[in-house]
């Protein structure tokens, strides 16, 4: 009886590897054929990505009962089916990796023109984890303001024109050599429709020409997701970009409220927002606040807020009662926040820069432009250097985590995905009581270089007059960067210099 039972295990198992390896390989060949010459120039990216998976995530999300293979075979093969076609998609299955158009099941919760508001899912079979992307976009705080808006950005306040799907890239990538950690997660896109940083809480009536939403659509969203796996969930990480990012720090403890109060408190809430670390800082050269580009970044979200009838985080708003504004601003709703937030904020980020009205448009900058853009720099550091989960690369940018180059731009010699994943690490440790972070895992990642671009792995730069890729000397001097005057100050041989400045020391 023993030796039979033993047989059966190593059939079983001889099952899983042979299925395994069908999908590898059947992927292998269709990566090859994606590629002239049938070579695959990401086999690299793969390898080298494989230590961030978590090993953990692969038994949570297709759990196989081995006790029960004797008596339901077909049962157990299925469960090893749905892990083969998960990890590498068969050929002979039709591949279809896109994120699929739904409408919110509440009518009345609309975009801006009074259009249903929606979101894109694609559903990854097994899985407890979920993550839902807030898109990002400027915003409108006035009639004539939104006006002039809906006739330019009419896809960011209507839902008319929408595509039936989506493709996800970078962090909502199902591929795992482009999203090495979450490439098996319940992917959900939310689409920006609402110009009012996902907080507004107001519809479109006579008196209103607008419907400002934003706040109620992710509520709306998440309470359809419930009857689509998510009441089964373990994990909900709510990221977004840009004004996403800022509408993550806005909603993440609400959302987490809404899913105890609807009786799902063992769903670990998380957020992951990027770009959305906004300074209220001074201009550089102060205009009169008649659009969202001129106007400072304070004065456009007082006027925002009322406009909207945004809603903050309860915390936050008993922090700044009678100045909500302030929560609009990263350092300052942060330490306010409950549940786990990582933070990638760019050192140099070029939406910032614009509020800021420091317009890089294709002429060197001037001397005391040059200053003002390195005093960002050391003001976003201030403002990081108590969070403990954050990734701050050096460059000139905006928006990262769905780029597909996300995981190539490296803090310290870390990448993106590897602080995530170490993050997850973290968390994950911590609900069980070992309050040590993982050894060789940092997180706090944040570059100590002081100008744009200081950084090599940075994304390219080009530049806006010609459209010529720039390497990093090339930019510094396009931006006025006076090398033969800064050798000078430092007491070196400027040849030194640029050498120290190609490979980001």
């Amino acid at each position: 009886m023993h030796k039979k039972r033993h047989q059966k295990k190593i059939t079983v198992m001889n099952l899983i590897h042979s299925a395994l390896m069908l999908g590898l390989l059947q992927s292998g060949a269709l990566g090859a054929r994606r590629f002239r010459g049938g070579r695959n120039p990401q086999l690299r990216r793969v390898l080298s990505s494989a230590p961030y998976r978590d090993r953990g995530d692969t038994t949570e999300s297709f759990s196989l009962d081995f006790t029960a293979v004797e008596e339901n075979m077909d049962s157990f093969m299925t469960q090893v089916k749905n892990l083969a076609q998960s990890l590498y998609p068969c050929s002979a299955q039709k591949l279809d990796h896109d994120m699929k158009l739904n409408f919110v099941e509440n009518t009345s919760v609309t975009c801006n023109d009074g259009t249903p508001a929606g979101y894109y899912f694609k559903e990854s079979k097994g899985s407890r984890r979920w993550l839902v992307f807030l898109e990002g976009g400027w915003y409108c705080f006035n009639k004539e303001n939104c006006d002039s808006r809906y006739e330019t950005m009419r896809r960011l306040m209507s839902s008319s024109k929408w595509p039936q799907t989506k493709t996800g890239t970078g962090i909502l990538s199902p591929l795992p050599e482009e999203n090495p950690h979450w490439w098996n997660a319940n992917m959900v896109f939310i689409p920006y429709c609402s110009s009012d940083v996902w907080s507004g809480a107001i519809t479109k009536t006579e008196q209103n020409d607008y419907a400002f939403m934003g706040s109620l659509i992710i509520r709306e969203v998440v309470k359809d997701l419930l009857s689509k796996g998510l009441d089964n969930g373990k994990i909900l990480l709510l990221a977004g970009s840009s004004a996403g990012g800022t509408g993550v720090l806005l909603n993440l403890d609400p959302v987490a409220e809404l899913l105890e109060e609807l009786g799902y408190p063992n769903i670990q809430v998380r957020g992951l927002s990027d770009s959305g670390w906004f300074l209220d800082n001074k201009q550089y050269r102060f205009t009169d606040c008649v659009d969202t580009i001129s106007c400072a970044p304070i004065e456009a979200i007082k006027r925002g807020i009322k406009y909207w009838g945004g809603v903050v985080p309860k915390r936050c708003r008993q922090a700044h009662e009678g100045s909500e504004w302030n929560c609009f601003f990263g350092y300052r709703v942060y330490p306010t926040i409950k549940r786990p937030v990582f933070v990638v904020q760019w050192l140099f980020d070029e939406a910032q820069l614009t509020v800021d009205n420091i317009h890089l448009t294709g002429q060197p900058v001037q001397e005391d432009q040059w200053r003002y853009i390195q005093n960002l720099g050391i003001e976003l550091r201030n403002t990081l250097k108590d969070v403990p989960a954050m990734f701050a690369p050096a460059c000139l940018s905006h928006e990262v985590i769905t780029r597909n180059y996300w995981i190539d731009i490296q803090v310290k010699g870390t990448s993106l995905p590897r602080a995530l994943h170490c993050w997850d690490r973290s968390l994950h440790d911590n609900s069980r009581n070992n309050k040590a972070p993982p050894r060789g895992c940092p997180m706090h990642l944040i570059d100590s270089c002081p100008w744009p671009h200081c950084n090599p792995t940075c994304p390219t730069i080009r530049d806006q007059a010609t459209g010529q890729e720039m390497n990093v000397i090339q930019f510094l001097m396009h931006m006025g960067f006076d090398v033969q005057k800064m050798a000078q100050q430092q007491g070196m041989d400027p040849s030194k210099l640029l050498g120290m400045l190609s490979n980001g020391s």
